[in-house]
């Protein structure tokens, strides 16, 4: 029963303190209008370590009030705990909002960005609200957070939106504990807030229009190319079924074959794009709103330069109000795209948006907040009803990732070189980053840099330990080593991986971890890449792999497949390399140069790469001999597989020696097919059906010597989802425990991560 204020029973005082994701979430209004509920008295408020409040009451009113603060938590929150102790009773009947506090550590948790609500949607489109068709409008329910955050306490002062100071309407909404904008920081309108302006490229003018949607709408149906300013960074926009405009945006922004993310205006705008189950409909509205990967009709309306060659689009809702005004406007889908040339980070800061994006973009559709993080969209795939990661950046970043063990010391993990993601930890959690991207030039590295600064300083972390990768030319692992006065812990890139695995699903090991990849530095001086391990968290031993073979020409094979191609034929064939094929008379003019080069230690290194095997495939088929993107020919390769010839034949075979899947016993039998004339597709499936059958037979033996029952897989090869399916239910019918992700990538996104865990264990374990 609720007790009325000023009741005469016995009364109590509790302070408490809430952590978790509490701030940024409408937090302090739900408490207010808790205690109102129950008919208590005291405060709440904001400070470096979460939120504070004492309450005040019956005992019992009291006692369900703490309780139904976890319980009853605003949807974006995540409350992690409640911890009280009894204080003295000071009689109040009233509950307040206190001012923020601050003190000498940071222990608040920073909130994602969050995809306009519908109220607020509701509200933009009412023609008698004052934010009718306002681009900005936001709540404590949704909006950003991340991107626009300097410091703790998570207060208006400390974000972008400092500038703008309220109008006197939504003051009055920021102050009425009743209203659904009490204390969200963000909050404006179109009399205070942020504004839209439309840029001309190429005469720097700004165009003069009373509706900037109605006109960027224009020059979109007109074939034009806008970036446009996002929560998180600046997008590439045309218009999807526009062949010109796309095959335009994609000469200026240099990117040859990789497809372009699409923006649809709901569910059933996504449904004529592509196949959608109810975990895909799930997936797409969900608040983080991110890509999706589908499998794309034959008949849907997009540019054939959207997704050249490839049976999946990656598509998204929209996640702003600018978003859906752009997409009713238009009447379309678009294509949006990251703001920046291939290979460099997103574009964020205005005039170095201008300044880079000026050669791609015809117009700026652009706004008067600062964006102080850039953040790239995120990306996961869905398969057999779960939803994998395969980029974790916005809508997820930074929400904390638990640790098995406590961190002794603080860390930071510098992650691997493509895909990056760092993170630091303290205490049991871990922060990942937003995707940073590859790190491969200046201006990413640059980008990483700034992206550790303003992580550490948001959680208060002051690394003593910094993992890293093996590999010595990662620009990841020279940032880690060129770091004074602090401890330096390398960590294998495989181990990392399981690690990871481990990490992302609680667990702590033994287990046999299967790590397949493109690439990681192995102990023994060799590029890894096909590994099965034992492992736990704090070490590892290799205890399988694949067979390797030569990597002509080092990174250049992983540019050109058709190198791979060359190496397993003559490892798999010796000198009397079978003729006839297409692949050798395609590369005739370097065939045998490469060959050559295939048989020198010094310029091709061994490699036990499941990635490389791809790729020989890939070329053997005719799929890709080049490509433009990480990861091409493996992904072409499993588009082209005869899922109907998966289910009913068998796979090709490869013997297990000594700890060792002899790839070139499968491509040997490629090469049989394709002389043969089998087709591709088919050919495609007993490839993936017989790699599937040598994976589960090597992990199962391991598991068998060892005495080990659960499995880990993990790399980037396990986004294959034909591959991943096969060895999961392979080894599931061996009567093995698989563990594969959930939270974060298998693909290098997710290194970090590992590094993290491996470095707590290690920590904790004396080592």
């Amino acid at each position: 029963m609720t007790a009325a204020p000023g009741r005469t029973a016995a009364r109590v005082r509790r302070r408490a303190r809430v952590t978790g994701i509490v701030q940024g979430v409408g937090f302090r209004p739900f408490v207010a209008g808790l205690a109102a509920q129950h008919g208590l008295g005291g405060l709440v408020g904001n400070d470096t370590s979460g939120v504070f409040l004492e309450v005040e009451g019956a005992p019992d009113d009291v006692a369900a009030f703490l309780l139904d603060v976890s319980r009853r938590a605003p949807a974006l929150a995540v409350v992690e705990s409640v911890e009280s102790e009894p204080v003295p009773v000071r009689g109040d009947t009233s509950f307040v909002i206190a001012a923020s506090t601050t003190g000498t550590g940071h222990d608040a948790l920073v909130a994602p960005d969050t995809a306009t609500c519908d109220e607020c949607l509701r509200e933009m489109d009412d023609p008698s609200d004052r934010r009718f068709g306002y681009p900005f409008v936001n709540c404590t329910a949704c909006g950003p957070r991340f991107t626009i955050v300097t410091g703790v306490p998570y207060d208006r002062p400390s974000t972008t939106m400092a500038p703008f100071p309220m109008c006197a309407d939504c003051a009055r909404e920021y102050a009425d504990p009743h209203d659904r904008r009490y204390h969200a920081q963000p909050v404006c309108c179109p009399a205070c807030g942020p504004t839209l302006r439309l840029v001309h490229a190429r005469d720097d003018g700004t165009v003069e229009s009373e509706d900037v949607v109605a006109a960027a709408a224009e020059l979109l149906l007109g074939g034009a190319v806008l970036a446009v300013k996002g929560i998180g960074g600046y997008h590439l926009a045309v218009v999807a079924d526009d062949e010109t405009a796309v095959s335009s945006l994609r000469s200026r922004k240099h990117r040859e074959d990789r497809p372009f993310a699409l923006m649809a205006a709901d569910v059933e705008a996504v449904d004529r794009l592509a196949v959608v189950d109810d975990a895909a409909t799930a997936a797409l509205v969900d608040r983080r709103r991110p890509i999706v990967l589908l499998p794309r009709r034959d008949d849907a309306p997009v540019a054939p330069s959207v997704a050249p060659g490839n049976r999946y689009l990656g598509v998204m809702l929209p996640y702003t109000g600018l978003h859906h005004l752009l997409l009713r406007a238009v009447g379309r889908p678009l294509v949006l795209t990251s703001g920046n040339v291939s290979d460099e980070p997103i574009a964020h800061d205005d005039t170095d948006a201008r300044e880079r994006l000026a050669p791609i973009a015809d117009a700026f559709v652009v706004h008067d907040r600062a964006i102080h993080t850039r953040v790239d969209d995120s990306v996961v795939r869905v398969t057999g009803g779960s939803v994998v990661p395969v980029r974790r950046s916005r809508g997820f970043a930074p929400a904390p990732l638990p640790l098995p063990w406590a961190a002794p010391r603080h860390v930071l993990a510098c992650g691997a070189e493509l895909k990056n993601v760092f993170a630091v930890a303290k205490d049991r959690r871990a922060f990942l980053s937003h995707h940073v991207g590859d790190l491969t030039n200046l201006e990413t590295l640059t980008a990483f840099t700034a992206g550790v600064d303003h992580l550490q300083h948001l959680f208060d972390v002051r690394p003593e330990m910094v993992a890293h990768d093996l590999h010595p030319d990662y620009l990841s692992t020279r940032y880690a080593l060129d770091l004074d006065g602090v401890e330096t812990l390398g960590v294998q890139h495989h181990h990392a991986h399981v690690a990871s695995c481990l990490a992302d699903n609680g667990e702590t090991g033994p287990v046999v971890g299967v790590a397949l990849d493109g690439l990681g530095y192995g102990t023994d001086g060799t590029l890894w890449g096909g590994e099965v391990l034992v492992a736990d968290l704090v070490d590892f031993e290799r205890a399988g792999h694949l067979e390797p073979v030569p990597q002509p020409g080092g990174d250049a094979a992983t540019r050109e497949p058709w190198r791979m191609a060359a190496s397993f034929l003559r490892s798999a064939f010796g000198p009397d390399l079978p003729s006839g094929l297409a692949v050798a008379a395609r590369n005739a003019d370097r065939w045998d140069a490469v060959l050559s080069v295939a048989a020198s230690a010094e310029h091709a290194p061994l490699t036990s790469s499941a990635g490389r095997l791809f790729d020989a495939v890939s070329a053997l088929l005719g799929v890709r001999d080049t490509v433009t993107y990480e990861g091409q020919a493996a992904v072409e390769l499993e588009q082209r597989v005869d899922l109907v010839a998966l289910s009913v034949a068998g796979g090709y075979e490869a013997a297990v020696d000594d700890g060792v899947l002899r790839s070139t016993d499968l491509v040997r039998a490629v090469v049989r097919d394709v002389l043969a004339g089998v087709d591709p597709g088919v050919v495609a499936a007993r490839f993936h059906a017989g790699l599937a059958a040598g994976v589960v037979s090597l992990a199962a033996q391991v598991a068998a010597d060892r005495g080990l029952s659960t499995v880990a897989l993990s790399g980037g090869v396990f986004q294959n989802v034909v591959l991943t399916a096969a060895v999961a239910d392979g080894l599931t019918a061996r009567g093995l425990r698989v563990l594969t992700h959930s939270r974060v990538p298998p693909n290098d996104g997710g290194i970090a991560y590992g590094q993290v865990a491996v470095a707590v264990a290690r920590d904790r374990a004396g080592r």
